[in-house]
């Protein structure tokens, strides 16, 4: 928040409560505002343009709240809101020129409305989403809402909020998945109310086995393709855990023997791991 855009606002109110000023109720009055603007814009800078200023300014601070009381159960305090609703206000007041003819309303909205919405924009959202998805997302919402009071129980779909709202379903269905980005959750949070199970003892995680499980799936259809003999010899010497001594006197084979076979069927189950070939079982 701009420090000195505060200390005017507190100013102002300070010097609206002190005694001998006029009740800044009373400027919130639009004829009286725009009267007060005018003389105003027509005096000269110094210290009595200044305390008119902040009395004007802190007139018309039920205007700014009001504003931000729009605003309101989007995630940002009251107080927030406020203090933003006065920093458009501040900058309504020095930017308004009454030479133009236009009523200070007419100006003043606008430019609380839009400082509002710039503050949502640039400092409310925890997770960046762009700035697009930032303008849609408020459409997207309401017709959320609106469709599902007509549909009770029933959650529009992504072609309904798009005929409604008139963008393209992409755009909502990015606005939709933007939804948890605007404020995010403690992992310390418990998952429902009156539970003492937080957030992170909830959430899933990565399985270190399942890639073994992927490998072991993609070893025993390459070992399909091996001879009675050689899936025997494998599966006594890896699930086992036989030697080749005590593999050969099970076969009545010599130890050379069994090297051999290890060594032609674990070659074998490379190449059809690494390269498997059109015609391999899934």
């Amino acid at each position: 928040m701009n420090t000195a855009v505060n200390t005017t606002v507190n100013t102002a109110a300070a010097n609206a409560a002190s005694p001998g000023t006029a009740p800044p109720a009373a400027v919130d009055r639009t004829d009286e505002a725009d009267h007060l603007l005018g003389l105003l814009a027509a005096m000269p800078a110094g210290p009595g343009r200044d305390r008119c200023r902040e009395s004007l300014i802190a007139g018309l601070l039920p205007l700014a709240r009001r504003m931000a009381l729009r605003y309101r159960g989007r995630g940002e305090s009251d107080d927030d809101l406020f203090q933003v609703a006065c920093v458009g206000l501040v900058k309504s007041i020095d930017r308004f020129d009454p030479a133009r003819g236009h009523p200070f309303l007419s100006f003043a909205v606008p430019t609380i409305t839009g400082e509002i919405k710039c503050h949502f924009r640039d400092h409310a959202w925890t997770v960046r989403v762009p700035r697009r998805i930032q303008e849609v997302q408020p459409q997207v919402r309401l017709a959320q809402s609106l469709l599902e009071q007509l549909t009770p129980g029933v959650r529009p779909s992504v072609p309904a909020l798009a005929a409604s709202t008139g963008l393209p379903e992409e755009d909502v269905r990015e606005a939709l998945a933007a939804e948890g980005a605007f404020r995010t959750r403690s992992l310390d949070m418990a998952v429902n109310d009156g539970s003492d199970l937080p957030l992170a003892d909830s959430l899933g995680f990565e399985e270190p086995a399942l890639a073994l499980v992927i490998d072991c799936m993609a070893v025993r259809t390459a070992a399909r393709r091996l001879t009675e003999r050689e899936r025997d010899v494998l599966y006594q010497r890896f699930y086992h855990y036989m030697t080749q001594r005590q593999i050969a006197d099970g076969l009545g084979v010599s130890q050379m023997h069994v090297s051999r076979i290890l060594t032609a069927s674990l070659a074998r189950l490379r190449r059809e791991l690494l390269d498997p070939g059109p015609d391999a079982r899934t």
